[in-house]
């Protein structure tokens, strides 16, 4: 059975994508491949971190003692797990509904045409993360309505920059696409504005509530 380097897991609410206010069992992965300049988990990809080195077996039977039905795969970035396909495919098995937050720079053509294909939750990295360059852009084509693409704006450059994609990749059509703002970086206001200004009617404002209902560097929530 596969092998799993995770740094925590907890029930929450799912604090952003379709999913969110509903619970989830979140199993998060230390290590990621990117460095955004804005990453409010950075400590998960300390390398000298203390890591629990986990079972599918193990890490299924604490999906089941959570007694949730959502399973969140975060991290770092969750498909760097050699393993990941074998997970996912073990929890939809057992009839989880497995989510899975990705930073856009790994490719899921892997993971499009699993028997229990997991719904994405895909960052697209703006110019302000620093990590743009990195994007996979050829992951757009994989994309459904039950995915989500999410860009995390801290300025109006980013938003300009999002909206160039958007309409590049006939996003909207795909997919479903989320502004997001940087914490403490822009005003939701200002997105609100920028969608007003440019009418994008098929893209929806999100917030990160769990930054709202808790400290936002808390952990395990």
């Amino acid at each position: 059975m596969g092998r799993f380097f995770l740094v925590e897991h907890f029930v929450s609410i799912n604090g952003e994508g379709q999913h969110a206010g509903e619970l989830a069992f979140f199993l998060r992965f230390g290590g990621c491949n990117l460095k955004c300049s804005y990453c409010d988990t950075m400590w998960a990809n300390d390398p000298s971190l203390t890591v629990w080195l986990s079972s599918t077996d193990e890490l299924c039977e604490l999906a089941r003692k959570s007694g949730v039905k959502r399973i969140t795969l975060t991290g770092g970035e969750p498909l760097r797990q050699p393993d990941i396909a074998e997970l996912i495919d073990a929890l939809g098995a057992m009839d989880y509904l497995v989510e899975i937050e990705t930073n856009g720079s790994i490719p899921l053509k892997p993971y499009h045409n699993l028997l229990f294909r997991p719904s994405f939750t895909m960052d697209y990295k703006l110019p302000s993360s620093g990590m743009e360059s990195a994007m996979n852009t050829e992951n757009f084509a994989l994309l459904t309505k039950t995915d989500t693409v999410k860009f995390v704006a801290g300025s109006l450059a980013d938003l300009e920059r999002a909206k160039e994609i958007i309409d590049e990749y006939n996003l909207t059509e795909r997919t479903t696409v989320y502004f997001s703002p940087v914490f403490g970086k822009i005003e939701a206001s200002e997105i609100v504005d920028f969608m007003k200004e440019h009418k994008l009617n098929e893209i929806r404002l999100q917030l990160q509530l769990h930054k709202y209902i808790w400290n936002p560097m808390e952990r395990g929530v």
